[in-house]
C-alpha cells in the first residue's frame, strides 16, 4: 500500500487533459474560472480542459463523466474550499487521482495551499513538474449484513478523504456498537457514534468530537467516539494496516446513520456492519512549497523550496494551535 508521503517531482507532469472542479459559480468563481481557461489555452493550447456535466460548464470545456470509461485526467484543478476537494476526491471511486491543483477563493481551509491570485506560477510549476506532492490516504469501505455476508450497496467503492462515521441520527436513543479490529473484539461503544477518519480528516469531524491532530503524511488511521456514555473511551490511532469493522449490536435501540466525507449513504440496522480500511488510492495534492523561489534565489531565514510543511503553517493559522490568552491579546493589538 501507498505510503502518505511528500513526494518532490522535478520531470513534469506534462498534463495533457484538466479537469476543472468548482463550488457554486458565483461570479468571483466565473472570473477566475475564465482567467484560468484563458491563461492555459494561450500558454499550453494542446491541453484539454473538461468539467462536470452542469448547466454552468464554463465556455472552451469539454464535459466530463466520471467513471471507469472515464476521460483520463492528467490535473485536477479546484476553486472554493475544502469541500470543493472533497467532490473532486468523489469524482474518482474506483481508482487513482490525479494530482490536485487547490486554489482557496478566499475561504481558509487545510487542503487550500494556493490563492487565486497565485494562479500564474502555480500552474507554471505544475506543468514544469516543480511541485511536490503529498500523498493524503484515503479510505474504502465493506458492508457486512447480519449473517456476515457481503451486502452490495450503492456506496461501495466510494474512496473517503476525511471521515466514515455512524450516528444515531435522528434517533434519540444513543446506538450500541461493538468495535473489531483485524476481526479482534476491541470494546462496545454506547455513544451518538463513532467516527473512523484519516490523517487528513483528524482536523475535520474528529476534531471537534475530541479526537487528536494528526500530520497528513503518516499512515494511520483514527478512531474517534462522539460523546460517548463512558469517560474512559479515548481516540485510537491504528496503522493504516489495521481493518476496522463498527457493527451496530443486535441490542442496539435504534439503527445508524453512516456518513462518508459529509454524505449520508446508508443506514445500518441491528446486526449489520461497515469493515473500513486504507484505500489503495490516495490523493496527490500538490504543496504550496512547490512554488516557493529556488534556493539560489532566496533570502533569509525559511524552508526551501519542498521543505515547507503547509500543515505546521495550517495549525498555527487556522486552529491557532496553543495560542494562549496573552498571544492573542497580542495579536490583536498590533493587528493593522
Amino acid at each position: 500500500m501507498r505510503r502518505c508521503v511528500h513526494l518532490r517531482v522535478n520531470n513534469g507532469i506534462s498534463p495533457k487533459s484538466v479537469l476543472i472542479v468548482n463550488k457554486l459559480r458565483t461570479k468571483p468563481v466565473v472570473d477566475a474560472i475564465d482567467t484560468l481557461l484563458k491563461y492555459i489555452h494561450e500558454k499550453y493550447p494542446d491541453v484539454e480542459i473538461f468539467h462536470e456535466d452542469r448547466p454552468d460548464i464554463p465556455n472552451g470545456a469539454k464535459v466530463w463523466h466520471p467513471g471507469p470509461n472515464a476521460v483520463p485526467i492528467d490535473l485536477v484543478i479546484t476553486l472554493g474550499g475544502d469541500g470543493t476537494i472533497l467532490h473532486a476526491s468523489s469524482l474518482f471511486k474506483t481508482g487513482a487521482v490525479p494530482p490536485v491543483l487547490s486554489f482557496s477563493m478566499g475561504t481558509l481551509g487545510f487542503l487550500l495551499p494556493f490563492h487565486i491570485d497565485d494562479y500564474p506560477k502555480a500552474i507554471d510549476s505544475a506543468f514544469a513538474g516543480r511541485i511536490t506532492v503529498l500523498h493524503r490516504m484515503r479510505l474504502s469501505c465493506s458492508f457486512q449484513d447480519s449473517g456476515g455476508e457481503h451486502m452490495d450497496t450503492q456506496c461501495e467503492d466510494w474512496q473517503v478523504m476525511n471521515e466514515v462515521a455512524l450516528h444515531r441520527g435522528s434517533s434519540p436513543h444513543l446506538n450500541t456498537i461493538d468495535v473489531f479490529v483485524d476481526g479482534q473484539h476491541l470494546t462496545e461503544a454506547v455513544s451518538d457514534g463513532l467516527i473512523v477518519s484519516t490523517p487528513t480528516g483528524s482536523t475535520a469531524y474528529s476534531l471537534s468530537a475530541g479526537g487528536p491532530i494528526v500530520h497528513p503524511s503518516l499512515s494511520a488511521i483514527v478512531l474517534t467516539p462522539i460523546c460517548p456514555r463512558s469517560l474512559s473511551f479515548r481516540p485510537l490511532v491504528f496503522p493504516s494496516s489495521s481493518s476496522i469493522t463498527l457493527r451496530i449490536s443486535e441490542r442496539s435501540r435504534a439503527s445508524a446513520g453512516l456518513s462518508m466525507d459529509g454524505q449520508v449513504s446508508h443506514i445500518l440496522s441491528p446486526g449489520e456492519a461497515v469493515t473500513v480500511r486504507a484505500s489503495s488510492y490516495p490523493i496527490p495534492c500538490i504543496n504550496r512549497s512547490s512554488i516557493t523561489e529556488p534556493e539560489e534565489m532566496r533570502e533569509g531565514e525559511g524552508a526551501g523550496p519542498g521543505k515547507e510543511d503547509d500543515w505546521v503553517r495550517d495549525i498555527n493559522n487556522l486552529l491557532q494551535y496553543n495560542a494562549t490568552f496573552r498571544s492573542k491579546a497580542l495579536t490583536r493589538h498590533l493587528r493593522p
